[in-house]
């Protein structure tokens, strides 16, 4: 079958995360992604380890699958005339550049849309191209700036960052759909446009209710650890041998729970009757929950509690949460091929056959001499590019 993107040419100038985590997703969806690196040392995450993968690292492989890679020196004359060629080319571009880094180098949106203007050109940034574009755009950094580890972390200690590179994970998933956008839109015009994600704006609109909150009240929320400001119990409770994760969202749920638990006067008590009561009375509330969970395991009180539609889950590492995916039948991750690790597979599930089987990520370089030829040559469709290793069968399990 044919995939939604086929046929769309993506040139990959970003690096990192929130650039590469996109044009990922493109080629999932069929499109073939070019990805330029410096020469010599490529993405920046190519050599962000332990752990290693076999041709760099584990951060590399992670949202650079199914591309085909080629070195580009923007600062060679030569090589900066066959990147200004692929921009010419390519329906999509991606970068990440420091804001005005390509103009300087004939490779802005204004300078490709003259010679390209059906070209939909997304530019990641920290900040925005405005007054922030001075500022470092990174992960970490715009967590602590924008109010994420502010809200993250217990209430008695140290902010926190979240455990993986979230805002750069948000934003790439923002460009995505900016790029979709623009190119459904180009269906009926004709024109491209260009789209502008920067990772301060994707963290803002990700906060959701804390952001609502602050905006509707003027007071910014505090740290919680992982209680919720709105619902109790919507916490960690601790059981006889752990954490148990609750999330009692209703009132019927709550009852429920109280049921299970043994002590079905909880629910009608004035103090937790209803959610706002048991927000107002939260640590009278986990002091009683926590003394009944204490007489059982975590997983036994899961099982009980799910059987009977209450919400919860042991707090459980990767290697659990992959084991758990499979015994649902969700299939989490796919192995590219036989001599290659898995990859966690594309999260959409779809009617049909829209998704492409996951090719591995690329050694840097590896596709120098055919996309130079190729891009040399002035002319050529993308069936002219050597097929890359990409699997022509159902994807094999991981």
């Amino acid at each position: 079958m044919t995939r939604p993107l086929h046929g769309v040419l993506v040139a990959d100038f970003s690096r990192v995360l929130a650039g590469p985590s996109c044009t990922m997703t493109l080629a999932d969806l069929g499109a073939t992604v070019i990805k330029v690196e410096r020469p010599g040392t490529g993405d920046d995450t190519r050599s962000w380890g332990p752990p290693w993968s076999a041709t760099s690292s584990t951060y590399f492989e992670s949202v650079n699958r199914s591309k085909r890679s080629v070195t580009l020196d923007l600062d060679d004359p030569a090589d900066l005339t066959l990147a200004r060629e692929l921009a010419r080319r390519a329906d999509v571009l991606v970068e990440n550049f420091k804001p005005g880094a390509l103009d300087r180098r004939g490779l802005g949106y204004a300078q490709v849309a003259a010679t390209n203007p059906g070209v939909v050109y997304c530019s990641v940034s920290g900040f925005g191209a405005g007054a922030g574009a001075d500022l470092l755009g990174y992960d970490f950094v715009v967590q602590a700036v924008g109010g994420l580890m502010s809200i993250t972390g217990a209430a008695d200690g140290e902010p926190t960052k979240a455990g993986v590179a979230l805002v750069d994970v948000l934003t790439g998933k923002d460009a995505t759909i900016g790029i979709l956008a623009a190119l459904a839109a180009r269906a009926g015009t004709g024109r491209g446009c260009h789209v502008e994600v920067n990772l301060l704006s994707s963290l803002l609109a990700a906060l959701v209710n804390q952001a609502q909150g602050y905006l509707e009240t003027g007071v910014p929320p505090k740290r919680m650890g992982n209680r919720h400001p709105s619902i109790a119990p919507y916490e960690t409770l601790r059981c006889r041998d752990g954490l148990l994760a609750v999330a009692c969202g209703n009132d019927g749920q709550f009852a429920r729970l109280a049921r299970v638990l043994g002590d079905p006067g909880l629910a009608t008590d004035d103090r937790f009757a209803t959610n706002a009561a048991r927000v107002a009375h939260r640590e009278e509330l986990v002091d009683a929950l926590e003394r009944l969970l204490s007489a059982a395991d975590a997983a036994d009180w899961q099982e009980r509690l799910t059987a009977e539609q209450v919400p919860a889950g042991r707090v459980q590492d990767l290697a659990e949460a992959f084991r758990l995916a499979e015994r649902l039948g969700l299939a989490p991750a796919v192995r590219p091929r036989s001599d290659r690790a898995p990859q966690v597979r594309h999260p959409v599930g779809y009617s049909e056959d829209l998704v492409r089987p996951a090719g591995p990520p690329p050694a840097l370089g590896e596709h120098d001499p055919a996309v130079r030829a190729w891009l040399a040559s002035g002319h050529g469709s993308l069936a002219d590019l050597d097929p890359i290793d990409l699997p022509t069968t159902g994807q094999t399990p991981s």
